[in-house]
């Protein structure tokens, strides 16, 4: 197997920096993989490439048959794996670059936070889809792709195209997030890994993914394949990827070009009703006269209806108080009337990949000028927490314990005491309309209220606190089950 990496950024032997491999030597790495050789083909000022060659141990292969492995016994003794890049070249990519995938240079640790030109080269990449699907991966990404199918022999051409394509990618990005995207991306296009899949894989995919994979239009196909078509372990990444589980249905369908058995089409719909429970609950989109239009996820009707109700209450300063990746924020932001914007969050991660996702580092100064990020937690008291016209708590307080709810309700209610607080909540009832969903609609869910349930806190938590509250629905609102997700607007009264 292997894989080129070029750049033109001069001095070009920067890149020997980035990689933690020296241009003058050729460095040798063994692993359960086989043997993974980097050596320089050329390494000038303005041009430099690295190679990672992979040997493959045979003996290996044998004792790791994948399960997509043809269903006959000489599977395990003939197959393309020696040849083919796969998990196989994607584990050693991730064992000899480690360092470079994580964006550190100690020498020179201004580097990995620059993004360089880069040709990726794969001469031979198994791609269950087609040169279409490698477009449909890399191309968000920010990358131009070039991908050719492989003919089965250049002389029969009637005998069609294989499987495989020769895969160039180009573009300026970090090298970090190159290596990151074909680590993951890799055994996706291949559809296979050559090892047991356990469910430390979620922690390796959402680590891999930071920063790109949550966006990505084919989130759910990339990590229903990644791991394996194990459904369970899709849904938890998927979950966790996006923060509350707001992934549409369509996101674990069959992707094109594939064909489902019964079995995986069935875990399928299991799988898409369970992670998209809440996603799958919107209202149409706007479309052209004559198309079928598009559903938004019910994250969006909730944002929406959350930026709503602040601009009905004349809200001018804002705390997002569990504020998660920023997605509230961004669209604060977006609206100027909004001249003071906070995001709190438990989480360093979620506030790290949130000023990720706001580009803060090149946010105007205008901008920046009017959002705060800090870490904490809503079961203590924090002066920071003071000062803002409304508060807003969207899919936080079911993340609660229920015994430290009334920590919560002193922090926000008694001691930040805004002049508004919005709640957002998922209506438990509502789940009966998602026939598959088993349990709560994220594994994180500590509960889940009925309306009653809600209504029957909230109207307690603004008794004792000196607010009123209504409550309103956002999604679709069953008259059978009610909304898909419960919102209540409570309001200081002004003699409190």
């Amino acid at each position: 197997m292997l894989l080129t990496i070029t750049t033109t950024s001069r001095p070009a032997t920067d890149l020997g920096f980035l990689l933690h491999k020296h241009p003058e030597r050729v460095q040798e790495f063994g692993g359960s993989y086989g043997t993974a050789t980097v050596f320089y083909p050329e390494a000038g000022e303005d041009r430099c490439t690295a190679a990672l060659l992979l040997e493959v141990d045979p003996v290996a292969l044998v004792r790791s048959r994948g399960r997509n492995s043809p269903d006959f016994s000489l599977s395990q003794y003939v197959n393309d794996r020696p040849y083919a890049a796969s998990s196989l070249l994607a584990v050693a990519l991730a064992d000899v670059f480690r360092t470079a995938r994580a964006g550190r240079c100690a020498a020179r640790p201004e580097l990995p936070g620059t993004p360089l030109p880069l040709e990726i080269r794969l001469p031979a990449l198994p791609c269950r889809g087609g040169p279409e699907l490698a477009e449909r991966l890399f191309a968000p990404l920010g990358w131009q792709v070039s991908a050719e199918s492989v003919p089965l022999d250049e002389g029969f051409p009637a005998w069609g195209e294989s499987r495989y394509v020769r895969l160039v990618l180009t573009g300026t990005l970090r090298l970090s997030d190159a290596l990151n995207h074909l680590y993951v991306l890799l055994p996706v296009l291949d559809d296979g890994k050559h090892y047991w899949i356990a469910p430390d894989e979620v922690d390796k995919l959402v680590r891999a993914g930071e920063g790109w994979l949550g966006g990505h239009p084919e989130r759910g196909l990339i990590t229903r394949r990644y791991l394996g078509r194990r459904w369970s372990l899709a849904r938890t990444a998927l979950a966790r990827l996006a923060e509350l589980g707001d992934e549409t249905e369509e996101e674990l369908e069959p992707p094109v070009a594939e064909e489902a058995s019964p079995e995986e089409t069935a875990a399928d719909e299991a799988a898409a009703a369970g992670t998209a429970a809440e996603g799958a609950a919107g209202a149409p989109a706007e479309g052209e006269p004559g198309q079928e239009r598009k559903p938004r996820s019910l994250s969006v009707l909730r944002r929406e209806a959350v930026l709503g109700v602040l601009e009905e209450l004349g809200a001018v300063s804002v705390a997002d108080l569990g504020c998660g990746q920023g997605e509230l924020l961004a669209a604060l932001l977006a609206r100027p009337r909004f001249a003071r914007v906070a995001g709190m969050d438990v989480s360093s991660m979620a506030l790290t990949i949130a000023a990720r996702r706001l580009r803060l580092d090149r946010m105007p100064d205008a901008v920046r000028a009017r959002l705060t990020l800090f870490q904490g937690s809503l079961t203590y008291t924090d002066k920071r927490l003071r000062g803002y016209d409304a508060a807003v708590l969207m899919e936080v307080v079911e993340h609660v314990d229920p015994p430290r709810l009334a920590a919560l309700e002193h922090v926000v209610f008694g001691h930040a005491r805004p002049a508004h607080v919005v709640v957002t909540t998922p209506n438990v009832e509502y789940n009966v309309r998602y026939p598959f969903l088993t349990g709560l609609r994220h594994p994180d869910h500590r509960f889940e209220w009925t309306r009653a349930e809600f209504a029957a806190w909230a109207a307690r938590v603004a008794a004792e606190h000196g607010y009123e509250v209504a409550f309103r629905p956002v999604g679709d609102d069953d008259p059978e089950v009610g909304p898909p997700t419960q919102m209540g607007v409570f309001t200081r009264d002004q003699r409190s």
